[in-house]
């Protein structure tokens, strides 16, 4: 999720607070092909990268206990939100990550996860970092290597250059097929259900549309 680093750079003890919380995964990558020991049961293993605070993730697992969630967020500033919401809804099937996407393969197995979630994520306006991006082809290719055949990739943003973008990437992409898209999320058949993240309620309030697709691997 696109943060404010400057206005969330520096909370003090964040770092302190990560390493001690139980909800934290700090050695991730020696729980690849383990999470389900993580969790203790079998349940699907739902992941959203770059969660932000996190107020999807946990609405969505207090919705579903029968699924297990990891959220992925690399700035401890903005992590240490969602901890603390944790300590006191206690939820018990979602774990936090602090950690760059760029590692993602490294962290779950192949097939361990039944669906991701991008929401918001940083747009990377210039075209040298377009690699970058998380719907980028190589960011794809990585989700590839992690994600069940069946699995579903759901992406949301408010930035429409990204969203095309994105949907080109999805077409030159050899192994992902576009299952549905919108352009303007709360004027269409998929708004039922819809959770809103803190970025898309402060959008949808000024007026702004909201782009979703949805994927998966063919």
């Amino acid at each position: 999720m696109r943060i404010s680093i400057m206005r969330l750079r520096n909370v003090p003890g964040s770092r302190d607070m990560i390493t001690e919380s139980p909800y934290t995964i700090k050695n991730e990558t020696e729980q690849k092909g383990k999470w389900h020991e993580v969790f203790g049961n079998s349940n699907p293993i739902h992941i959203e990268i770059g969660m932000g605070k996190g107020q999807f993730l946990m609405t969505l697992a207090g919705q579903n206990p029968d699924i297990n969630y990891v959220g992925i967020e690399k700035y401890s500033s903005v992590l240490v939100r969602a901890l603390e919401k944790q300590q006191e809804l206690e939820l018990p099937n979602i774990k936090f990550i602090r950690m760059e996407a760029e590692n993602i393969a490294d962290v779950f197995d192949k097939n361990e996860v039944a669906r991701i979630y991008l929401n918001f994520s940083d747009p990377w306006p210039k075209d040298r970092h377009a690699k970058r991006r998380l719907t980028s082809v190589h960011f794809l290719q990585r989700y590839e290597q992690i994600l069940q055949p069946d699995g579903h990739l759901i992406f949301k943003t408010d930035n429409r250059d990204l969203f095309d973008f994105s949907l080109e990437q999805v077409e030159e992409a050899p192994n992902w097929i576009l299952l549905n898209h919108t352009f303007d999320l709360h004027h269409s058949e998929y708004v039922e259900g819809n959770i809103m993240t803190e970025y898309e309620q402060r959008f949808v309030e000024k007026g702004n549309a909201i782009c979703r697709m949805e994927i998966m691997q063919k």
